[in-house]
């Protein structure tokens, strides 16, 4: 019988160090990868530095779909629809990312290649499943996949921040599957492995950064975590349990609320500017909080412990709070409207010249 804890700790420590020597074995042979023209005027460090994150996350990926294979499944847990559809779909993130940071792809080429992603999990079977319109299920969750595919790059513009977010969100799932103790679900070893690989990543994308995820790393990452999230908040944990949809849809966002918060205030800010808020620049949260004085590893450190409040909030609600009533949903929404004004407010202040 397979000691399933010893085999995890194993497995996360393996990938750790495997992640480490991936990494170091990459950035010493490759310098170019992800260095664009104009990377100053989209990354807050003018510096070129290799992109080169994502393929150890896919390499990972690849290794826990095995390693799930051999150890904890049948030989069939391959042909299972969502894990084809989700490989299918992380592959072509993947690709897409890699041709984006080595050619600086068109990004309606990039768009396109987001939504497919999404028809490729939904016809998989990996779709929200939270209202009673098939129809409008499927809407939400194109517009989630897309979104977050978009957010998480966007929050990939100074060290460590994208790490940091991905990794809470991973946190948090890990630990909603703890507590229902389905430690052999299939999904498990890939949360488990991908948590250990972003967090040796970590040691090459903290201040002062080594290197970048690049978009190889962010269009993988938003793909990986939005089918995640989808089977594992959106849709609920726990396959007994009836989980009312307020509950779901809140522990969703409150779990990402860093880079729906990031996306949602440029978004604004540059069409009050009149600017494009498609086109990149250095206004997001992360960069007018140095603005304001903090430093690149004072706003890293913001950041974790803003994500450490949000996992913690989500495993409260969907561990002490058995009876969900209004009062939580309204509680849980008030806290995210106060995080998005405040991060807007900040976003306001008047501040010596800024670039956008």
């Amino acid at each position: 019988m397979l000691n399933l804890p010893l085999f995890y700790f194993t497995y996360f420590t393996l990938v750790f160090v495997l992640s480490i020597l991936m990494n170091g074995l990459f950035l010493r042979f490759s310098k170019t990868l992800g260095v664009r023209k104009n990377a100053g005027a989209i990354r807050w460090s003018d510096i070129h530095k290799p992109a080169l994150g994502g393929i150890t996350f896919y390499i990972t990926f690849l290794l826990s779909l095995i390693t799930s294979s051999l150890f904890l499944n049948s030989p069939q847990f391959l042909m299972h629809s969502e894990i084809m559809g989700l490989l299918a779909a992380c592959t072509i993130a993947f690709l897409m990312g890699l041709a984006d940071d080595a050619y600086d792809t068109n990004p309606i080429l990039k768009f396109s290649a987001q939504v497919f992603c999404g028809i490729v999990l939904i016809y998989s079977g990996i779709y929200i499943q939270v209202f009673s319109n098939i129809y409008l299920n499927y809407v939400v969750t194109m517009l989630w996949v897309v979104g977050l595919m978009n957010a998480i790059n966007l929050l990939d513009n100074m060290d460590a921040i994208a790490s940091i977010v991905v990794l809470g969100a991973l946190c948090t799932m890990i630990s909603l599957i703890l507590i229902e103790k389905s430690l052999n679900d299939m999904f498990f070893i890939l949360m488990l492995g991908s948590a250990s690989c972003i967090l040796a990543f970590l040691f090459f994308n903290w201040h002062p950064s080594k290197m970048y995820m690049g978009d190889t790393g962010t269009q993988f990452l938003g793909l990986f975590m939005s089918a995640l999230s989808i089977l594992f908040l959106w849709n609920g944990t726990s396959p007994t349990v009836i989980i009312p949809p307020e509950k779901r849809i809140l522990s969703a966002i409150l779990t990402f609320a860093l880079p729906i918060i990031d996306t949602t205030v440029v978004f604004f800010n540059r069409l009050i500017k009149g600017n494009s808020p498609f086109k990149g620049g250095k206004d997001h949260t992360t960069h007018h909080l140095y603005y304001l004085g903090l430093n690149e590893v004072q706003i890293a450190v913001l950041y974790i412990t803003y994500t450490g409040i949000c996992l913690s909030l989500v495993v409260i609600m969907n561990r002490c709070i058995l009876e969900w009533t209004r009062l939580y949903s309204v509680i849980a929404t008030l806290f995210f409207v106060f995080s998005l004004a405040t991060f807007f407010v900040i976003t306001r202040i008047k501040k010596g010249k800024v670039n956008s």
